[in-house]
C-alpha cells in the first residue's frame, strides 16, 4: 500500500514534496510551519512564498525547497476548527486532495504531509486524522504515488495508527 503514517520529523523526510501547513498569507508561523521554513532556508522560501502572495484555504501553491532534501514545499492553508459546522471537514478534505493534485502535476512520486490544521487551528486530532485518511485514500484509489502521513509526537502517531487500522479492516 502506498500510504503510511510514520513519526518523525517531516523536514527528515526523503520525498519529492513536503506539504507545509501554512497560513494564507504564506508567512513563516509557528509548528510544522516554522520548522519547514527553518529546515529549508527562511528567507529564500519566504521570498518564494512573497512572490505568490496568497493561498486559499484548502488550496495549494508549490515552491522550491531550497535546503530540504524535497523538491518542492507544497503550502496548503487549512481551516480554523470553530465547531465542525463551518465547513471545516470539506475544507480539510480540499488541503490533502489540493496538495496530491498538484504533487501529481509536478511528476512527484512521493509525498509527505503534517497533520493539516491540527495544531493552533485546533482541529481535533481524531477528526483531522479520519479526514487526512479518508482524502489520501481517496486520492490513490486513481493515482499512484507514495504518501506519508508525518506525525511528530507518539501520542498523534498512536492515535493515527488505531484509526487507521479501524478503518482498514
Amino acid at each position: 500500500m502506498p500510504f503510511h503514517v510514520i513519526q518523525n520529523d517531516i523536514v527528515t523526510m526523503q520525498v519529492d514534496a513536503i506539504v507545509n501547513a501554512a497560513n494564507t498569507a504564506l508567512k513563516a508561523g509557528e509548528g510544522v510551519c516554522k520548522a519547514i521554513f527553518n529546515a529549508a532556508g527562511h528567507e529564500r522560501l519566504q521570498q518564494a512564498c512573497d512572490r505568490i502572495g496568497h493561498c486559499a484555504v484548502g488550496e495549494a501553491v508549490a515552491t522550491d525547497a531550497f535546503a530540504l532534501t524535497a523538491n518542492y514545499v507544497i503550502h496548503t492553508p487549512g481551516p480554523i476548527y470553530i465547531d465542525g459546522n463551518h465547513n471545516e471537514e470539506r475544507l480539510l478534505h480540499a488541503c490533502y486532495i489540493s496538495s496530491l493534485s498538484l504533487a501529481s502535476t509536478l511528476d512527484c512520486s512521493s509525498i509527505a504531509f503534517p497533520l493539516i490544521s491540527s495544531g493552533i487551528y485546533g482541529y481535533p486530532k481524531d477528526q483531522a486524522i479520519q479526514t487526512a485518511i479518508r482524502a489520501i485514500n481517496e486520492f490513490l484509489q486513481t493515482h499512484e504515488m507514495q504518501v506519508y502521513l508525518v506525525l511528530y509526537d507518539r501520542d498523534s502517531y498512536e492515535l493515527a495508527t488505531t484509526i487507521l487500522n479501524r478503518e482498514t479492516r
